[in-house]
Order: structure tokens, then sequence, then C-alpha cells
């Protein structure tokens, strides 16, 4: 890199206008606790930035984001304090101009350039020095020089190792090594180290776009029309290979078919095709918004209806959106999952999609590694295992339980399954492997764990689970 001082060459310029836009995104997310995605794509609408602009404005944020464990560590390197005693606007500042320099085709100047126009027009003039001076230090090594310089060596603590060469939180990287280890589908012994990595890898990849055609509403071959790919496993899945807009699809725009990941179909069409005896009429979701595995059981239960029951309004408002295409007498209560308003044994399919860390998911939501904690896996225990009690009280004997989890956390899968079962003797676990056709690597079973790394989908956890008459 040039040791050129971009503070002292030229006049003063207005800063990069994607750039801020990313800035203030990166600001939101983390000063005010929202969202990557939905505040990306309000500010996309509001700069009015598309094309190229907008991709890279996503990359941006989205790879800040995502890195900003490690790139903090290479910080604390380059800062003469500590982290935690700078400004957290200035660390935002830092960590976008890392992320150009190390994981970005940015030309070196430019970045520190563009970053020191960045910080005078947003922080002040007296913020300028320390950015150009961290920002230079950190462009003198690649980003394979600075893992090796602040990462403890593979040889003597490989997941240490993995945390900051893959940018997960250390507690986060040992949760997946269990669940890797003896969790279903566990790798051969000696191996999950290295399904270890591929998972973490395959976790700083940006998702496909996956839509659903709703059966009897929509065809893939439409979905596939419109320049989608048929999806590898789910009989109703497609994948925009290329990413875009899903909306300027005919079928999605009139709410036939939608987004949503194909390890979700997968669950909701195994709960579908589980077998049952006698009446199947009556289906139930007890945890649903934001309605996407509603409006697909839905679409699949045959000369019957679907009860969707979502404690909050405004999600159990987006469950009937999804469901308002959905032909049949289906109903959206608000209320409480855990105090069922209607007699036991009502139902003769339930999927019980809890609420969870999220851990599974976190390709399509950057922030949310460095946001969850240990405490909160803790926390979601008891709701976790008071719905799953729920659930088997509210379907018939004979009837069938899907228990769900958008997370591989072993304290949020087979935990809560095997805790709830040893208090009941109505209950019992059966092997769902059979009801995921053709997709490999489900491992011994009885309950399924679908791996991004493996299977290209998030990482869902499925329990089934058949109700007995009881003692």
């Amino acid at each position: 890199m040039s040791d050129r001082s971009p503070r002292h060459r030229g006049p003063q310029r207005a800063p990069d206008r994607v750039r801020r836009v990313a800035y203030q995104v990166i600001r939101q997310v983390n000063a005010e606790g929202g969202y990557a995605n939905l505040a990306l794509n309000k500010a996309l609408r509001d700069s009015r930035l598309s094309g190229r602009d907008a991709a890279f404005c996503t990359e941006l944020v989205h790879g800040t984001l995502r890195w900003q464990g490690t790139y903090d560590a290479f910080l604390a390197r380059s800062v003469s304090r500590p982290l935690d005693e700078l400004d957290p606007e200035l660390l935002d500042m830092l960590r976008l101009g890392t992320h150009q320099l190390l994981n970005m085709r940015v030309d070196s100047y430019a970045a520190v350039s563009e970053m020191v126009s960045l910080t005078r027009a947003e922080l002040g003039q007296k913020r300028t020095g320390l950015v150009n001076a961290v920002l230079r230090k950190i462009s003198q090594r690649e980003m394979g020089q600075w893992i090796t310089t602040v990462a403890p060596r593979w040889e003597d603590d490989p997941l240490g190792h993995l945390a900051i060469a893959e940018a997960h939180p250390r507690w986060v990287v040992e949760s997946f090594d269990r669940a890797l280890s003896d969790g279903p589908g566990a790798a051969p012994p000696g191996e999950a180290v290295n399904e270890l990595e591929r998972l973490l890898v395959a976790d700083n990849e940006p998702p496909r776009v996956s839509l659903v055609a709703r059966p009897g509403l929509a065809e893939v071959d439409e979905l596939v029309a419109a320049g989608a790919s048929p999806a590898r496993w789910s009989p109703f899945g497609a994948v925009l290979e290329g990413g875009g807009d899903p909306g300027r699809i005919g079928a999605v725009a009139a709410g036939r078919a939608g987004v949503q990941d194909e390890g979700s179909q997968l669950v909701a069409i195994a709960l579908a095709s589980a077998k049952v005896d006698g009446d199947d009429a009556d289906w139930l979701d007890l945890c649903a918004g934001p309605g996407g595995k509603s409006a697909l059981l839905a679409s699949l239960v045959k000369d019957g209806r679907l009860t969707a029951v979502e404690p909050l309004k405004h999600r159990a408002e987006l469950v009937r959106q999804n469901l308002r295409t959905v032909p049949g007498d289906h109903k959206v209560l608000v209320g409480d999952g855990t105090k069922p308003t209607w007699p036991a044994g009502s139902f003769d399919r339930v999927l019980a999609d809890v609420p969870c860390s999220g851990l599974g998911a976190l390709r399509r939501r950057p922030e949310a590694r460095w946001r969850r904690t240990p405490k909160d896996v803790e926390e979601l225990r008891p709701l976790q295992e008071a719905l799953l009690e729920s659930a088997i009280s509210s379907v018939r004997p004979g009837g069938v339980v899907a228990y769900v989890t958008c997370s591989p956390h072993p304290d949020e899968t087979r935990a809560v399954v095997d805790a709830v079962l040893d208090r009941r003797d109505d209950a019992s676990l059966e092997d769902a492997r059979a009801l995921f056709p053709g997709v490999p690597d489900l491992g011994d079973g009885p309950d399924v764990q679908l791996w991004p790394h493996l299977h290209g989908t998030d990482a869902m956890y499925l329990a089934l689970i058949r109700r007995s008459a009881g003692t």
C-alpha cells in the first residue's frame, strides 16, 4: 500500500454515497438492535440505490456484520486502547473499513481514503486521524496473515482457531461441535472437526432465494418458467440461483407461491406425510408466525382445516396474509400455545415449530451470531418444553407431533424432546428419516437434523412423536 496519507491530500470531498448508506444501516443494527435485512431493504429503497450500487452496499453491510467479531480481534491488535473504550460509532467505522481491506477487492488506498472521508462526514474531523492510522495498520497484512497472528493454532485449539478464522462466537462453535459429534447424522469419529469447518464456511455464504409453490395453487414448472430452478429435495421447491426480487414472479406476488427455505418446506412436508390411522382432517400449527409453514400445511391438508396459533397480533396478521389464498376453513387464533383454548386431543397432526435461538439460520441473519448468547438458549428452554407438552396434549391418540427448531443446538433439540418424553407415558419418538425421501446424510435417526453444508438448507431439526392412549 502507498504510504500517502489520505487525510492530508487534496481538497475535502463528499463521502461515497453507497458507503454512507451501508454505515448508517450498520449503526442501526448495532446501536438500535435492528435487523440487517429489514434495515438494508428500507435504506436501499429510500436511497434509490440499485444494480451494482445495491449489491456493493449489501456486501458492505452483510459482510461487515457477519465478520465483525473476527475484525474486532484484528482491531484489538491495531488500536492502542481496549476496543470497549472506543465509541461504538467509531468501532463500526473501523469494522466497515476492515471489511473492504481484507474481504473485498477494494484497493487499499481507495478504501482508507473513502473511510476517512466518511468519518469526517459522519463523526467529525477529529476522528479521521485515528481511522486513517488504524486502517493503514490493518492494510499491512492480508486476511490469512491476520488469522495466523491472532487465532490459536489449529494444532493447539481447533475450535478456537475456527472461531476466529470463520467468524463465529466460540460458544456457537462448541455447540455445533456437540451437535455434529453426538446429534442426528453425527459425523464419523475424527471427522467431526472437518465437518464443523465445512459447516462454518457454509454459514458465511449468502443463502440462495428458495421458493415454494403451494400445492393446488401453483406448480414448480411455473416458477421454473419465471427463471428459477427446481429444488433438490422438496417436490414443491424452486431456487432463484442468481438471486433477484422474487416479488417479480407472478405466483409469488399473488400469494400462490412464497419465499421459504427448503429445510422449512421439508419439515412441514414430513409432518404431512407421516402415517396416521383414522380421521385426519384437523391440523394445528402451534407457533405459526409468520405463517410460511402454515400456508404449506393448509395447502396439504385434504378435506380438512388448519388452526394456526400465534401469540403476537402483528405476526398473527402475517399468518392471515399467508393463508389468504389457500382455500378452506382455516383459522388463525391469537393466543398462548402453552395455554390451549381447545379440548385435549382435538387434532390429528400438530406442528410445534418452537421459538429458538435461530442458530440454524445464521446464513440469512448476518448480525444474529454476535447478538445471541448462551443465556438465550437457557431462557428459551422452559418455553420450548411447555410448547411440546401442549402439542402432545393437543393431538389425539394415534396422531403425530412434529417438534421443530431452526437451531441445531443440542439443548434446544434432543434435550427438550428427551426431557418431555421422560415425563410422559403417552408419547414416543418415531424414526422420521423415511419422511425425507431422497435426502442423504440423515444418520442413524430417529430424529433428523438438516445442515447448510450437507443439504444447502437452514439447519432445521425435526423429531416425530406419536401420541398413544397412555396408562
